[in-house]
């Protein structure tokens, strides 16, 4: 019997339940070690390192909106976004390097510049053998709030809840620790 037609039996109600087969549950490993989240953008990436230990809170050892200035070239920033994740690669030595996907955007300037951003990001991570996870944004948002189509503001409210951090978090700093959450919610080892 075909699944399709294993589906129109029980919707019908003609399958016997011992013709069912019973899921197999698969013990699910829980992620252990240091994530860095990045949230890259030109002008304003978003860095933040979490730890996470099996039966301990996440801990948010670091995190940092990179803000370069309107005045300073491309080229520079490009410099800028890979000279900070290289330093807190080399500081903490994270296990993973998440970042948020390019989302869809309908000026291909804008997509080019968000693409240049994201490589100088993962240029920095490859060079430190650090291995890297690509999320999209409604799957981040999705793993962390429940919900795909999520406001920064509600983004910022669920990753402070989730950290019992006091401190507000920039959005790009709440985008990068979500990135990092989700990638531990959802790293399947």
């Amino acid at each position: 019997m075909s699944v399709r037609q294993m589906w129109k039996a029980k919707i019908e109600g003609t399958l016997a339940s011992k013709e069912w087969p019973t899921a197999v549950t698969v013990p699910r490993v829980q992620f252990s070690g240091r994530v860095l989240g990045v949230d890259p953008s030109l002008r304003g990436t978003g860095l933040a390192l979490l730890e996470f230990a099996p039966g301990r809170p996440t801990v948010m050892l670091r995190c940092q909106t990179l803000k370069i200035a309107a005045k300073y070239p491309m080229a520079h920033c490009l410099g800028e976004i890979h000279r900070a994740i290289t330093v807190f690669l080399g500081d903490f030595s994270p296990r993973h390097v998440a970042l948020e996907q390019t989302i869809y955007v309908q000026n291909f300037q804008t997509a080019q510049i968000l693409g240049a951003a994201r490589g100088a990001a993962i240029a920095a991570a490859v060079l430190q053998g650090t291995e890297i996870f690509e999320y999209a944004p409604r799957r981040v948002k999705q793993a962390v709030v429940g919900r795909g189509n999520a406001s920064k503001e509600q983004m910022a409210r669920a990753v402070m809840g989730l950290l019992g951090h006091g401190r507000t978090l920039a959005f790009d700093e709440a985008d990068a620790a979500g990135v990092a959450l989700c990638h531990a919610l959802t790293w399947r080892g």
